[in-house]
């Protein structure tokens, strides 16, 4: 029971920590700034909960042009040592190649569940047509992934459900990821 919550609580925070690292390579890919003074209200909170662990990477490892790479970095160490963590509490008989090849499935999981959630949340909020900043940070961040979709996939009514295919193939991606990591890591049992 006690594995299961220090379990429960590593999670937590390694979905706070590294899903805020994957919105600051987000951010940073589309190009959406996150100084205060631009408006961004999430800019403050992104650099918050993340520099701590992304400047000194970044010191180390330069970006590759709109590529983020020490955001990516940063969120693949903490599922990493998330995984490690729970790998010495359990006391794991399986190699530890294991707990890094779990780790890089962990991130691809994790980037297409935040892309999930970022697509979510946009979905709703161009229901509710606010006029919020957060509403054009979102807008931004997303309308590129639908931007192909919308060329082949018309409007029903009206009603545009591109964003409802993109959720629809990020599924898929997860669905097919989990298949992946069960066979690949599989081999190694």
């Amino acid at each position: 029971m006690l594995n299961q919550i220090i379990g429960f609580v590593l999670q937590i925070i390694e979905g706070l920590l590294a899903g805020t690292c994957l919105l600051r390579l987000l951010f940073h890919y589309q190009r959406v700034s996150l100084s205060p003074s631009s408006g961004n209200p999430l800019g403050a909170f992104v650099f918050a909960t993340t520099n701590w662990i992304v400047l000194p990477i970044r010191k180390l490892i330069p970006s590759f042009g709109r590529l983020d790479t020490a955001s990516l970095l940063s969120a693949y160490l903490i599922i990493l040592i998330k995984a490690s963590l729970l790998w010495l509490l359990t006391f794991a008989i399986s190699p530890y190649s294991i707990v890094v090849g779990k780790s890089i499935f962990g991130l691809v999981n994790m980037s297409l569940s935040c892309l999930n959630g970022l697509v979510l949340v946009y979905a709703v909020m161009t229901w509710i047509s606010s006029n919020s900043p957060v509403n054009d940070i979102f807008t931004r961040l997303v309308n590129p992934m639908l931007k192909p979709i919308q060329r082949v996939l018309p409007l029903f009514g009206g009603l545009d459900l591109s964003p409802l295919a993109l959720l629809a193939l990020i599924q898929i991606g997860l669905i097919v990821m989990q298949s992946l990591e069960a066979e690949t890591l599989g081999l190694f049992l």
